[in-house]
């Protein structure tokens, strides 16, 4: 069995990413792992040249800014590194730059890999997600997060980056995928409130023109993490990549968990999926093979 890692990356130092973070957090578990690094002035390449490990392939790519609709950029460069991925592998594990892997689960994951390895109706496999947002000591709980997205699948030609990337598609039919026991941190929402202000406004032009950003966004400097619907405490142990970066944090901001801010309709599905776990009218991205 053979495995490809593969990312893509632009900008990795003025955002903060933790994209060294992601890409050696799964080094154990794959072969080999493609980086694209789009055009960044601000030393990008070097950063992630900087890991030094014999598994990792940089490659360079001009991004296309002109593709505003629905983030359309972020899949068409998710599978350029796509496309790179030589034949001989079987799978595929795709990690975006603010995604980062437990150690804990590499063993679940080289499992689960083997079992379906001879089931070619599996197409990809599906992880759990866990948001965090402002500090590493809260995560999102509510609705407005996705609680799980496709990041292994076949190295199959056919499958393409979906929309604005989050998942994938075959002859744009939604994947066949089995669920296994890991998770996925999402660390995309924790940044100093400076840098995460700037991110959000530069991310928008991916998606939107100047004007509607003024509407809906504002030009203050700091962003705002208290408009949030609800946030839980996280009380488990980080991947131990992430410890070092967790205690170079400089900024801390305390928000109460206790607070909800929802209408009507979101508190009565909220209190339903947190009653029964079941998440009514949820959007899925993918089939589950049963």
């Amino acid at each position: 069995m053979k495995v490809c890692g593969f990312t893509i990356v632009r900008n990795a130092v003025k955002y903060d990413y933790p994209v060294v973070e992601s890409i050696t957090s799964i080094l154990p578990v794959v072969d080999e792992f493609i980086v694209l690094v789009g055009d960044s002035a601000d030393g990008t390449r070097e950063l992630i040249s900087g890991i030094n490990s014999p598994k990792i392939r940089i490659y360079d790519s001009l991004w296309d800014d002109t593709l505003k609709e629905g983030g359309r950029v972020l899949a068409v460069e998710t599978n350029k590194a796509l496309d790179l991925i030589s034949p001989d592998f079987d799978w595929a594990f795709y990690l975006q730059a603010d995604e980062v892997v437990h150690e804990k689960y590499h063993g679940p994951i080289r499992d689960s890999m083997k079992q379906w390895l001879e089931k070619p109706e599996v197409e990809g496999l599906l992880f759990n997600y866990t948001h965090f947002y402002g500090t590493y000591n809260y995560i999102g709980d509510s609705r407005t997060w996705y609680r799980n997205e496709i990041r292994i699948i076949r190295n199959d030609k056919n499958i393409r980056s979906y929309r604005d990337a989050q998942g994938f598609r075959k002859n744009d039919m939604k994947l066949k995928v089995k669920p296994i026991q890991a998770s996925i941190y999402h660390y995309g929402w924790v940044k100093n409130p400076r840098t995460m202000k700037t991110k959000v406004l530069d991310f928008h032009k991916l998606w939107h023109d100047e004007e509607w950003i003024r509407q809906h966004e504002g030009m203050d400097e700091i962003f705002d993490y208290s408009a949030i619907d609800s946030l839980g405490r996280f009380t488990e142990t980080h991947p131990e990549v992430m410890k070092k970066r967790i205690a170079e944090a400089l900024w801390n901001i305390e928000m109460d968990t206790s607070r909800k801010k929802f209408g009507l309709k979101d508190r009565l599905l909220h209190f339903i999926e947190k009653t029964t776990g079941y998440r009514l009218f949820e959007y899925k991205n993918y089939s589950i093979r049963r």
